[in-house]
């Protein structure tokens, strides 16, 4: 009898269970297949790959313009996936996933296949072996949604990529949210024809509409067709090895040929083979039910990450594995909070986001709202990539950041600067004082904090001054933000 048993080894998974024994508990834990969960060994650092090698064609589409010469590079997609071969063994290597969990006494059962549960304590494997737990987290991760029409079978999803012998020469994605995005960004950059389809009136129909729109622009200036408001993938068929796709938008029927379709319409947890029922676990539309404490159902089991239906994000995962472990040990009812959850994609160009987006914030604060766009950034303008921009969203009476979208060069990264202000209650007029080495991408987070400042009334402006339409900041312009607020914030005392 284990005091936790852990049903998957990703973040998740890995985190809980290390969690569990550092609190003391004895520990099991069950992966089906490979330590590594989706993340590691199909998903996230594959595809980050792939990115990769993508940005390296793109970038050499611009050594004319710095005198460079030399031929196009062109891809060897055998190779590319032999590279991603070896950087997941890399990544597996670096972690030693296994190692560490036995040597912090964690039970490990690798290659396990799928357990069920036959009663609310009971786990068996396939050989027959039984397994008994006081506790259960169940972190056991999602897959690719499919569609419910003839011909789905002709169709591939994300996992299939890997097994591919060569690029198709057009594909048909279907799908406009991150997965989908990302994928035509990558396939478009190796020289295939991308057609994206998307039901909602605009890419990434769930992110702040800054988002969709750059990502569409780009694409579009890419040779990316973007086709939005379809109804209905009605069918695909198969011909002479090629696919057709039929689609219904605007009360008509539209067939696009392609020689590859790629779904990209969601995702679901892994919950088939689970036995739930026997567990008294309750699950809806495909995810495991939990409350705020991510307990389920039955007051013994939590589930953490992709599982949930949540956040489905790997650092979220990690986090949501972790708070698992300490309710189930401790007893406890520490709460998942989800207000400070950076995330984005390695699309071109990158995309971050974290906190509200501005028709949430609109609905529930006061805000003020900066668009900054890259081509007032020095650093674009250096490298040639101005494309994109960066808003900032912050409550007008308190200066508190809301929420930050960028889409550019190393979204990612810049977004990062917002989340840590955010987490640690920063006021926007701190964050426009805050030294933002120059040249750099992170840099537009300043000018944006600084546009803000002023529209806000907290830096010293002269009458004239402020009668002008509103002017951009500068990189280099400077205002003593920090002292003006706190000279008026002691005028208001005395």
């Amino acid at each position: 009898m284990y005091d936790v048993i852990v049903i998957g080894g990703g973040p998740s998974g890995v985190t809980a269970a290390l969690r569990a024994r550092e609190l003391g508990a004895t520990v099991a834990l069950l992966e089906r297949d490979q330590l590594g969960g989706i993340c590691l060994n199909d998903g996230v650092v594959p595809t980050r790959v792939l990115a990769r090698a993508a940005r390296l064609v793109r970038d050499a589409g611009q050594f004319p313009a710095y005198g460079l010469t030399g031929t196009a590079p062109e891809v060897d997609f055998s190779k590319l996936l032999e590279r991603v071969r070896q950087t997941i063994q890399t990544v597996h290597y670096k972690k030693h996933l296994r190692e560490h969990l036995r040597a912090a006494g964690v039970v490990v059962f690798e290659a396990a296949g799928e357990a069920r549960f036959i009663d609310p304590y009971t786990l068996e494997l396939p050989a027959g072996e039984r397994l008994e737990g006081e506790r259960f987290i169940i972190c056991v991760g999602g897959q690719s949604r499919r569609l419910d029409v003839p011909g789905s079978e002709h169709a591939l999803s994300y996992r299939d990529i890997w097994s591919l012998e060569r690029l198709p020469r057009s594909v048909v994605i279907v799908g406009g949210a991150a997965t989908g995005c990302q994928l035509a960004s990558i396939f478009a950059a190796f020289g295939c024809e991308v057609t994206l389809l998307e039901t909602g009136p605009r890419l990434m129909g769930r992110a702040d509409p800054l988002i969709g729109s750059e990502l569409e622009q780009a694409f579009t200036r890419r040779g990316i067709q973007v086709i939005c408001d379809i109804e209905a993938v009605e069918r695909i068929e198969c011909r002479e090895g090629n696919r057709v796709v039929h689609f219904s938008r605007c009360g008509a029927l539209h067939a696009l040929a392609c020689e590859a379709v790629l779904l990209a319409v969601g995702w679901v947890g892994n919950l088939a083979s689970l036995g739930l029922e026997a567990a008294g676990v309750e699950h809806q539309r495909g995810y495991i039910v939990v409350d705020d404490t991510l307990r389920t159902s039955a007051p013994h089991i939590f589930a953490a990450g992709d599982v949930t239906g949540r956040v489905m994000l790997v650092q979220s995962g990690s986090h949501e594995g972790r708070i698992a472990a300490e309710n189930a040990v401790l007893e406890s009812r520490r709460a998942n909070s989800l207000a400070v959850v950076p995330h984005g994609g390695f699309t071109d160009p990158e995309y971050g986001s974290v906190g509200l987006s501005e028709d949430q914030a609109r609905a529930s604060h006061d805000c003020a709202v900066a668009t900054v766009p890259y081509g007032d950034l020095d650093r674009a303008v250096i490298d040639g990539v101005t494309q994109g921009a960066c808003k900032l969203i912050v409550a007008r009476e308190s200066g508190r950041l809301l929420g930050a979208h960028v889409v550019g060069v190393h979204a990612l990264e810049i977004v990062q600067v917002v989340a840590a202000g955010m987490a640690a209650g920063m006021e926007v007029s701190q964050l426009a004082d805050l030294e933002i080495a120059y040249p750099t991408y992170t840099a537009i987070v300043g000018l944006a904090a600084r546009q803000l400042v002023r529209e806000l009334g907290r830096v010293d402006l002269a009458p004239s001054w402020r009668a002008l339409s509103r002017l951009r900041a500068i990189e280099w312009e400077r205002s003593d933000t920090l002292r003006t607020r706190d000279r008026n914030r002691q005028g208001r005392e005395e």
